[in-house]
């Protein structure tokens, strides 16, 4: 069975009051804006709960309109306190994509400790002249002009400076250097006390629990929340594996799981893990429609909040008309 029509699979992060709060420059949907946002979504899509996308996907079940779907990545607190209420209010059902070791360990995810360093005021100039500084005292390293030639470059949204400093501490150095500037920038510029921080930051399983059993889908992504296509075959089975202990913890089947890529990260050994550990779905960041029966089930492309009108009767743009 197929259909003519695709699905826009919309990808979120952080929903939030952002602007009168203490981390103004932190990059997210303000959550007066996802009330009209989902107000738009609802007036354009056929909005479908997880079961009917994967269904729809798959070919089992026709779409008879544009339909989309709505993903939430890494497991913020928002999702429980903003997110999680406007869509019981509207029948609405997501996929919520939290990384275990967040969950369960309250372990500061280094994406987000790169996040909170460039949301915390300092001039990321600066603080790409303290990697610099780093770079320069590691014996074993170029000098910063070989990483500025390479990685100082503006990228979507962020500025060459923003891009450098995102660079160098998700996978351009070292990772036991990434790691000691990553804690001594977060200490210096964000908190001191990382393990509370994370606690507030992080849905934890009571929460995901609740949202689960409201009818939301739980899906992995993954354990420590890292780049799978920088690791070899076994050491993404375990991360992959070792995600499965949330499940777990909130009571629900590791069997017929949905997954997202940390970092939209992957390559072919990540897909035949996934397919031997019988992942029904897994959800990229490659900005397009999804075609069912045309686009493989474990590379759902979506679109980020970010392409879509803020309010409910905007003119439908060029990647939905």
């Amino acid at each position: 069975m197929s259909s003519s029509h695709q699905l826009d699979v919309v990808m979120y992060h952080f929903v939030r009051p952002i602007e009168q709060s203490p981390w103004p420059g932190i990059k997210g949907l303000e959550a007066a804006a996802f009330d009209t946002q989902l107000d738009y979504l609802q007036a354009t899509y056929d909005v479908l709960t997880p079961k009917d996308a994967i269904a729809a996907m798959r070919g089992d079940r026709p779409l008879t309109r544009r339909s989309c779907l709505l993903t939430f990545d890494d497991g913020y607190k928002d999702h429980v306190t903003h997110v999680f209420p406007r869509l019981e209010e509207r029948n609405l059902k997501g996929i919520f994509f939290p990384p275990a070791c967040a969950a369960l360990d309250r372990h500061m995810l280094d994406v987000n400790k790169i996040h909170f360093i460039l949301a915390g005021g300092t001039d990321p100039e600066h603080l790409g002249s303290l990697i610099d500084d780093a770079v320069r005292a590691h014996p074993s390293l170029p000098e910063p002009d070989t990483f500025r030639d390479e990685h100082h470059h503006a990228f979507g949204y962020d500025t060459a400076d923003v891009i450098y400093v995102k660079r160098m501490l998700q996978h351009a150095l070292p990772a036991k250097l990434r790691t000691t500037l990553a804690d001594d920038l977060f200490a210096q510029t964000v908190s001191q006390d990382a393990g509370s921080f994370a606690d507030e930051l992080y849905c934890n399983v009571d929460d995901l629990r609740q949202m689960y059993e409201a009818g939301h889908m739980i899906g992995s992504h993954g354990n420590a929340h890292v780049w799978l296509d920088r690791m070899n075959a076994e050491e993404q089975r375990a991360d992959i594996f070792n995600s499965f202990q949330l499940f777990d913890a909130i009571g629900m089947p590791d069997s017929n799981f949905t997954f997202c890529y940390p970092y939209g990260s992957y390559n072919e050994d990540t897909l035949s893990c996934l397919e031997a550990m019988c992942c029904v779905a897994a959800f990229t960041t490659k900005p397009a429609s999804a075609t069912p029966t045309s686009d493989a089930l474990l590379e759902i492309p979506r679109l980020d909040t970010n392409v879509f009108p803020p309010r409910a009767q905007a003119a439908p743009f060029a990647m939905t008309a």
